[in-house]
């Protein structure tokens, strides 16, 4: 019911996209899930080949061209066949290489996107480290400046394809003075996989298994100065832009995952029968079904809005907002989606019979990676007053109540 906000070709890649899900196997999922597979390469450089990695990129970086409402679709049927390759999907070739495309030279567009997008090499990005996820500014990975190169020494943790990356988008501390300003003391760097890089730790998750999520370990290594990204100490900007693919682009994916959750329930509770009728004509059951309906739609609809809002060029602060809102939104209503699903089809949902359980263990992953819901809400109420005491309403709004002039009634200190 989407379709007329897609132009013919946002449609024409949907259309692909869903072409590469209905041919991918069934048992990469049942692999990836039991860790038999522990990184999708294969499946990856198969996206490369279909020219699906990074649709929103310049043509000139291996890209298509297209715009956030197109990747925004592609997202979603990425996210219906599995939320873990929906992450790896979107781990590189959106969240890596849309930092090294905006911020990057051409010799790194050269050297890491082009062969990225056509699945030739993969990347990761290496934000989060062992003593704290939020706190980005608090990091304490260390990059001494050598001259000719960087001297990289610290960890990072939950790296998603930390096991299978040919390279990391990593954030590490230049200045060593700690009167430093926290956002102008922290560089960006391409670090190659080798020397020093030591994948130290392979996480057993709750779900979002198969991704490779790793932590990693960087000894005395060399980044060559050619592999900084934007400026020294200018690491700010490569987040802050970072920050619109990595939460619109899990907005967008999360999606996915609960569409099929639904799907299940509708086919489920269509057939299954009880107390002599189809259990579909119970409203127990079809309220969830409808109320679960609702929440997709109003997730699906905020997604296009925000993407449309992204490719529009908004204002970089009202954009933050309108991300953090659609990140939060649609996360915790798709995950009450897939909580409506499992309502539905009952104790059979909790089995390994159907995919239920697996994709209610996958999508509890939404609320918490690319900055947790509560983060969310802080950007978002931290942009809203602000918004707010800059542009104030042309109306009076207070004034419309019949003793609005009751001075004495009005309190505020």
């Amino acid at each position: 019911m989407f379709d007329h906000l897609l132009n013919t070709e946002q449609r024409r890649v949907r259309d692909e996209a869903r072409k590469f899900v209905k041919d991918t196997p069934r048992q990469l999922i049942l692999d990836m899930d039991e860790e038999t597979i522990r990184f999708p390469r294969e499946w990856l450089r198969e996206a490369g080949r279909r020219n699906l990695l990074g649709v929103r990129h310049p043509v000139e970086w291996g890209g298509r061209g297209l715009d956030w409402v197109a990747a925004s679709a592609v997202s979603e049927e990425i996210g219906s066949l599995s939320y873990e390759l929906a992450c790896v999907f979107g781990v590189g070739a959106d969240l890596v290489c849309d930092a090294i495309i905006k911020h990057g030279t051409d010799d790194q567009k050269h050297r890491y996107v082009k062969p990225l997008l056509a699945g030739e090499i993969f990347a990761a990005e290496c934000l989060t480290e062992p003593r704290g996820g939020s706190d980005f500014f608090g990091a304490t990975c260390t990059a001494e400046d050598k001259g000719d190169y960087f001297l990289l020494n610290g960890q990072k943790r939950f790296i998603v394809g930390g096991e299978g990356a040919d390279y990391f988008l990593l954030y590490a501390r230049t200045d060593s003075d700690p009167k430093a300003p926290p956002q102008q003391s922290i560089s960006c760097f391409i670090v190659d996989r080798g020397p020093g890089v030591e994948m130290k730790y392979l996480y057993g998750l709750m779900g979002c298994r198969g991704g490779g999520t790793a932590r990693l370990v960087f000894k005395d290594v060399r980044i060559p100065r050619a592999n900084l990204v934007g400026e020294l100490h200018g690491a700010y900007p490569v987040f802050t832009t970072m920050m619109v693919p990595e939460r619109l682009g899990t907005a967008a994916m999360t999606t996915g995952p609960a569409r099929a959750a639904l799907d299940i329930a509708t086919l489920y509770s269509s057939r299954r029968k009880a107390f002599g009728q189809v259990i579909n004509r119970f409203q127990g059951v079809s309220f969830q079904v409808a109320e679960a309906a609702t929440l997709l739609d109003a997730s699906r609809a905020l997604v296009y809005a925000t993407a449309t809002a992204a490719d529009s060029g908004m204002n970089t602060d009202q954009l933050r907002r309108m991300v953090s809102e659609t990140k939060k939104f649609v996360t915790e209503s798709c995950q009450k989606v897939v909580h409506n699903a499992m309502q539905v089809v009952g104790g059979i949902g909790y089995t390994n019979v159907l995919p239920l359980e697996r994709i209610y263990r996958d999508i509890r992953l939404a609320s918490i990676w690319t900055g947790t819901n509560e983060v969310m809400s802080m950007i978002v109420a931290h942009e809203w007053y602000r918004e707010a005491k800059a542009a104030r309403q042309t109306r009076d709004y207070l004034a419309d109540a019949p003793e609005s002039e009751a001075a004495d009634e009005l309190i505020y200190e």
